[in-house]
């Protein structure tokens, strides 16, 4: 299989964004995805098969290679993960919303540099490629108190690149 990654387009960011409360609305938008080509044939079962090795709720656990561990838990009826990293941060996530090949959440305690976080995470056939599947990773929120837009705009973006090419070393490796 043939491998791209670009980009994820301004609507998918803007998904993100419509989820978010507007008092809440963020600052920085940051998105990006991974383009995968499959059998148009068999799309169907290449989501399911994709979804199902990398889209659950603690799969990141076994895809992204800051994560050691994932913990999910569920307080008031909510469904929250706590994500263990391989430094021994730990960031506990709300899942907000779930679907079929998508899931939005929002960070609730975490070490890293943002605030009024909230991501979404899908794979959708490609708009313009029959052949081609995505995952993407979008995310819109502020830098935290005494952090610059850049800091945390760049560590966003690089925790998403990581994860991102490990789902493509780990698919092309199947």
């Amino acid at each position: 299989m043939k491998f791209t990654q670009g980009l994820v387009i301004a609507g998918t960011v803007a998904g993100v964004l419509a989820g978010a409360s507007l008092a809440q609305a963020a600052s920085i938008a940051v998105g990006k995805k991974l383009e995968l080509k499959v059998n148009p044939a068999k799309m169907k079962e290449e989501r399911e098969r994709l979804w199902a090795q990398f889209g659950g709720w603690c799969a990141i656990k076994d895809w992204h290679p800051a994560i050691a561990s994932c913990e999910e838990s569920t307080e008031g009826g909510a469904k929250f993960r706590t994500l263990t990293l391989k430094d021994g941060g730990k960031i506990k996530e709300k899942l907000l919303d779930e679907k079929p090949n998508f899931y939005r959440y929002e960070i609730v305690e975490s070490p890293l540099p943002v605030k009024n976080y909230q991501a979404q995470f899908a794979l959708t056939p490609d708009d313009d490629d029959e052949d081609e599947i995505n995952f993407a990773w979008s995310a819109v929120f502020d830098a935290a108190d005494g952090k610059s837009d850049k800091e945390a705009k760049d560590v966003i973006t690089g925790i998403f690149k990581a994860g991102l090419d490990n789902i493509k070393a780990t698919a092309s490796a199947k």
